[in-house]
């Protein structure tokens, strides 16, 4: 049953601003699209419960010249220059394992309670992300099997990240 599962999640987790960062990185404008007010309108919601971090890595100048590997290895590389070595990453990936939003709220409390520094997630390029990104990530989640527009990705994240935080609160948004 999901309600014991958040009394399982409320009495053990510490919401401590101090404990654990979470950051999203993607690639991409930083804002001024469709979706932006109702990103920031999560972010600050979110802030609440854990310090949050968005970091833009603007679109490669001349990609669409450029072919698919060469993209992804140097998108990699500015991806891998926003993320310190304590970090724990975790993918946004088309493979990676779905998670009911109980189940994703378990997750960031596996990660709060180990005493984790920063919790940071990626979204990709178009094509997704290099060796080099792959070898350093520690986890991959997916939204969905459906493929989804980098920004639509970044407004469900920052949804279904406030309502994890209010399932580990307890509290009555997640119902």
């Amino acid at each position: 049953m999901p309600w014991r599962v958040s009394t399982v999640i409320l009495n053990t987790l510490t919401l401590d601003p101090l404990t654990m960062k979470i950051k999203l990185i993607w690639i991409g404008k930083p804002d001024g699209d469709i979706f932006d007010e109702a990103i920031k309108y999560y972010a600050g919601r979110i802030s609440a419960y854990f310090p949050y971090e968005m970091v833009a890595i603007p679109y490669l100048k001349n990609a669409k010249s450029m072919p698919v590997e060469e993209q992804k290895k140097r998108e990699g590389e500015l991806i891998l220059k926003k993320i310190d070595s304590d970090e724990y990453v975790v993918l946004w990936d088309e493979r990676g394992k779905e998670k009911t939003s109980v189940q994703f709220a378990e997750f960031i409390q596996q990660r709060a309670n180990s005493g984790l520094k920063t919790l940071t997630f990626v979204i990709g390029g178009a094509y997704g992300f290099s060796d080099a990104i792959y070898a350093r990530q520690n986890a991959q989640l997916a939204l969905s099997k459906l493929t989804f527009p980098h920004i639509m990705v970044r407004l469900i994240f920052a949804e279904q990240l406030y309502r994890a935080c209010t399932i580990l609160k307890g509290e009555p948004y997640h119902h």
